[in-house]
C-alpha cells in the first residue's frame, strides 16, 4: 500500500471550503437545537401532563430512530410533505436541530432536577413569578452542571454532520470524496478530512475546558 499526498494536496483548498459549510450546519443545528431543548425540559418538570407526555413522545421518536434516517425523511420526504423540495442546507439544519434538541432536553433536564430543591422553595417564599425564576436562578445553575454535557453533544454534532454527504450537502466528506473520484485515489482526501475533523473537534475540547476554568472562577 503507497500512499500519495502530493497529487491530492494542490486541491486542500477546496476541501477546506467545506469547513465553512459543516460549521454553518452546525452551529444553526446547534442553537436552535438547544432553544428547542431546554423548551423540552421545561415541558418534561411542567406540571400539565399533556406537555410532558408530548416532550416525552418526542424524544422516544428522536432518540429511537437513527439520525440520517431523519435526514433523509426531511430531504426526500419534502416534496410529499410541503409540496416542494427543500435545499439541502436547510434539511441538514432541521434534521440535526430536531435531533439534537431530544437529547438536550434529557441534559437540561437532568442539570434542572440536579439544582438543590431549596433554591426553588427559596425563591417561592420570595414571590418570584416562576418564569423569572427559571431564567434568572435555576437554568445558570444547571447550566454550569451540564456544561460536559453540552460540550459532548455539540462535539458529537460537529462529527455526526458528516452524513449531510448522503443528500449532496458540499460539506468536507462530499469535497473529499470528489477530489478522491477525480484523482482515483480516495484514502489520502479522506485521511485530509478526517485530520480536519479531528482538528475541530480538538478544538471545541479545548474551548470547553477554558469555558469550564472560568465558570469555575465566579463560583
Amino acid at each position: 500500500m503507497t500512499f500519495d499526498f502530493t497529487s491530492i494536496l494542490p486541491s486542500l483548498p477546496f476541501i477546506l471550503k467545506g469547513i465553512l459549510v459543516t460549521v454553518q450546519i452546525v452551529l444553526l443545528a446547534g442553537v436552535i437545537g438547544f432553544i428547542l431543548g431546554i423548551i423540552l425540559s421545561l415541558f418534561k418538570i411542567s406540571s400539565i401532563k399533556v406537555l410532558g407526555i408530548f416532550a416525552d413522545i418526542y424524544t422516544s421518536i428522536f432518540r429511537g430512530t437513527p439520525l440520517i434516517l431523519q435526514l433523509m425523511i426531511i430531504y426526500f420526504g419534502s416534496p410529499q410533505i410541503f409540496g416542494y423540495q427543500i435545499e439541502e442546507v436547510t434539511a441538514a439544519v432541521a434534521a440535526f436541530a430536531l435531533n439534537s434538541a431530544a437529547y438536550i432536553s434529557e441534559i437540561i433536564r437532568a442539570g434542572i432536577q440536579a439544582v438543590d430543591k431549596g433554591q426553588s422553595e427559596a425563591a417561592m417564599a420570595l414571590g418570584v413569578p416562576y418564569r423569572p425564576m427559571m431564567l434568572n436562578i435555576i437554568l445558570p445553575q444547571a447550566m454550569k452542571n451540564i456544561l460536559p454535557a453540552l460540550m459532548n453533544e455539540f462535539i458529537t454534532l460537529t462529527k455526526e454532520s458528516a452524513i449531510v454527504t448522503t443528500i449532496g450537502v458540499m460539506d468536507i466528506m462530499r469535497r473529499a470524496y470528489i477530489i478522491g473520484a477525480d484523482k482515483f485515489r480516495f484514502i489520502e482526501p479522506l485521511l485530509l478530512a478526517g485530520l480536519i475533523y479531528y482538528i475541530m473537534v480538538i478544538t471545541l475540547t479545548f474551548l470547553g475546558k477554558l469555558v469550564e476554568r472560568r465558570m469555575k472562577r465566579s463560583d
